[in-house]
């Protein structure tokens, strides 16, 4: 145990500061502080010591240059049960600091609000993090707190030990405390790596904030916990949820799936259901009631316990058209109060009000996980940059809105990925399969089962346009999807078969546009 009889904090975020500050004068222990924290701490009745005559040296630069010096690093350093240190500490005057209390400079909030460089750079802390490295280094004797959730357990491990601290605390805060300035330092060479067009420079730090931990991950046996970092984007991260129970490591994941696709239709009311991170049915509609029942109608069956995103302030009408579908989560960018009315009779179900639409278009990375190591890429932030027609026939116009409109949503199927697409809404959709021409089988008969539950005789492929994430390999698949009744294609073309494909398309009366640009998503 190791009794606390000297403090030095130094905070950016003043919540908590008057109680913590407070009890630990209450407990005989000496405080230490600097500028804007000593204010507050006097303004609170708290007798404090500045920094600045503990050194014999005031703070300069601006306030650049307080607390790196020997009094302080040397009394947060010196290991007391080492000659040497003890020695050192006693011929130069130096005294020893036992907690330490330190947020850094929000540097993370201040380029999150969108400030110029100068004001970002002012923003990255020096002293804070040197001290919190100096103090977690030492915890075999030294406190480290680096955030103020953590200022109640600081004070019960001290009433518990009589002003003291444990090994087993110490050693916690002292991990904390390194994550954090891990984290912010990685934010720092984030953002200058940003600055300096160096996406993927020679070593890459992740840091992240905790938001929740988890109940399990994909499956029951795996642990889990949903952290915030990166770019701030509009979608799961930002979204206050309104009712419902505990979000799922799978809602999570397939909300996100959900809402980037939402994102996509920008220009009017569109509805995305998602199961298992594949879009079961996506539509336009006139308004998003009208939206939503179409986005419905394409898997009524797969949509039963899914996620359903939209790109408007969901409504109440839409809401009630919901709420006769048992559903997991619903995302919109706002929630309209007759609508929460509406949902709050289905107790379970997760509302997520995202506050606004992602950018469908923003830059950033996706990161994704090996063994011993971790993946990198840009995120898939386009569609296309121009189409070609390649066969005899030009689609109509209709049909190259349909083109667009099934390419965009095949962009955010599992690979290999086909899309028929008929009126502005999915008819059927082929995800994850290891051959392209099962894909487009597999999309057909969906189309035929989505027309029979409709009550039609005749499948909802007929007349639609088909979109493949990739090129096809042979003409096999373009084969089930003129046998399945479409009358125009969209891929990226690309393949040493393109001839053969161009030719049975033109053989069937098929209208086809290559794009250039493929969208596997794995």
């Amino acid at each position: 145990m190791t009794v606390i009889r000297r403090a030095l904090i130094s905070v950016s975020d003043k919540v908590g500061l008057d109680a913590l500050g407070k009890f630990l004068v209450e407990a005989g222990v000496e405080v230490l502080s600097t500028g804007g924290t000593a204010k507050a701490l006097k303004k609170a009745g708290v007798a404090v010591k500045e920094v600045a005559d503990e050194t014999g040296f005031p703070e300069i630069m601006g306030g650049r240059v307080k607390t790196l010096h020997p009094n302080i690093h040397g009394g947060l350093l010196a290991r007391r049960d080492v000659g040497a240190d003890t020695k050192a500490m006693k011929d130069h005057g130096i005294r020893p600091i036992d907690l330490l209390v330190v947020n850094l400079y929000p540097f993370e909030a201040t380029v999150a609000k969108g400030a110029g460089d100068d004001e970002a750079i002012e923003n990255i802390d020096i002293g804070g993090p040197a001290m919190i490295r100096a103090a977690a280094k030492n915890h075999d004797f030294v406190t480290v707190v680096v955030d103020p959730a953590d200022y109640d357990a600081l004070i019960a491990e001290m009433k518990a030990g009589k002003g003291a601290t444990g090994p087993a605390f110490r050693r916690r805060m002292a991990a904390r405390a390194y994550a954090r300035t891990a984290a912010y330092d990685a934010a720092v060479a984030g953002w200058l790596a940003s600055r300096a067009d160096d996406p993927f420079p020679p070593r890459f730090a992740f840091g992240g904030t905790l938001k929740e931990k988890l109940r399990y991950g994909e499956n029951p046996h795996q642990q889990a916990a949903f952290y915030l970092g990166g770019p701030a984007r509009p979608g799961v991260a930002t979204a206050r949820q309104l009712q419902g129970k505990e979000l799922s490591f799978n809602n999570l994941n397939d909300t996100d799936a959900a809402f980037e696709l939402a994102a996509e239709f920008a220009d009017q009311p569109a509805c995305v259901i998602v199961k298992h991170a594949n879009p079961c049915g996506v539509a336009l509609g006139k308004t998003l009631a009208d939206a939503y029942r179409r986005a419905l109608s394409c898997d009524t069956e797969s949509a039963f316990g899914g996620i359903v995103a939209v790109n408007r302030p969901l409504d109440a009408e839409t809401a009630e058209e919901i709420g006769k579908l048992f559903a997991e989560v619903v995302i919109a960018p706002t929630i309209d109060a007759a609508a929460v009315k509406v949902l709050a009779k289905k107790k379970n179900l997760r509302v997520l009000a995202a506050g606004s639409l992602p950018d469908a278009g923003a830059p950033g990375l996706t990161v994704r996980a090996l063994a011993g190591g971790y993946l990198l890429q840009t995120r898939d932030d386009r569609l296309f940059d121009d189409v070609k027609v390649v066969t005899e026939r030009q689609p109509t116009n209709r049909e190259m809105a349909d083109l667009r409109f099934a390419f965009t949503v095949a962009k955010h199927v599992k690979s290999n990925a086909i899309v028929y697409a008929k009126d502005g809404m999915t008819v059927g959709v082929g995800a994850g399969q290891m051959s392209r021409v099962n894909a487009a089988r597999i999309a057909a008969w969906k189309a035929e089962d989505a027309a029979r539950v409709a009550g039609d005789k005749q499948s909802w492929a007929k007349g639609s346009v088909v979109a493949s994430d990739a090129f096809f390999p042979f003409a096999d698949g373009l084969l089930a999807a003129a046998a399945a009744g479409a009358t125009a294609v969209i891929q990226p073309g690309g393949s040493i078969r393109d001839e053969d494909v161009i030719k049975a398309a033109d053989q069937h009366g098929l209208a086809m546009v290559f794009t250039g640009t493929r969208h596997f998503r794995h």
